[in-house]
């Protein structure tokens, strides 16, 4: 796919901001500070589209991005360890429940893990979720640069072994050397066709 046009149509913080037309969805989920921005700059080729930080916690709405008028990228709020109060924990957590549980267009998720990383208490929440809900989804290893070859193969068998997938549904990724794209592209041409 050819990312033509992309624009953050709205940044919703309840169900009413939702946007009203039928685009198929595919949303991104994970920890917070797992790069979910940043996987979101380098796949759709813009520099400061998504909001980048070293403080977890900058997603707090939920953010539909229309790619090539034709899907949304939805970000949602990164989960785990931001430094923030415990009311505005249980809102994002309302907020991502409620988005998963509403979305009548959703078609794929992208979860989010650190390669260096065991995936978290929360992470095994959300593969029980799609599985319950029959979502199809893929795991994505970020910050693929900091570690080497042998440990990225540690990883994926890692992954394979504690979410019982095969590494197809892995893609490993780094922004710095461009790892992946190709691979988050390739789902979006497959699971967003009308």
């Amino acid at each position: 796919m050819k990312i033509k046009t992309v624009e953050l149509v709205r940044t919703a913080f309840n169900e009413e901001q939702y946007p009203k037309d039928n685009f198929p969805q595919i949303v991104i989920v994970g920890r917070s500070n797992v790069g979910k921005s940043t996987l979101i700059n380098t796949v759709l080729n813009r520099k400061n589209l998504a909001k980048t930080s070293s403080k977890p916690g900058k997603t707090r709405g939920i953010n539909f991005y229309l790619i090539n008028n034709g899907f949304y990228l939805v970000d949602l709020p990164g989960y785990g360890y931001a430094k923030v109060s415990k009311e505005m924990k249980k809102q994002w957590a309302h907020n991502i429940e409620t988005f998963l549980n509403t979305s009548k267009y959703l078609r794929h998720a992208l979860l989010l893990i650190d390669i260096r990383r065991t995936p978290t208490e929360d992470d095994f929440l959300m593969v029980n979720w799609f599985r319950h809900k029959e979502l199809p989804f893929t795991v994505v290893l970020t910050k693929a640069d900091k570690v080497n070859k042998s440990e990225i193969v540690n990883a994926v068998e890692g992954i394979c072994k504690t979410f019982n997938i095969d590494s197809e549904r892995i893609i490993v990724f780094s922004s710095l050397k461009k790892m992946g794209v190709s691979q988050v592209l390739s789902i979006f041409d497959e699971w967003t066709k009308k």
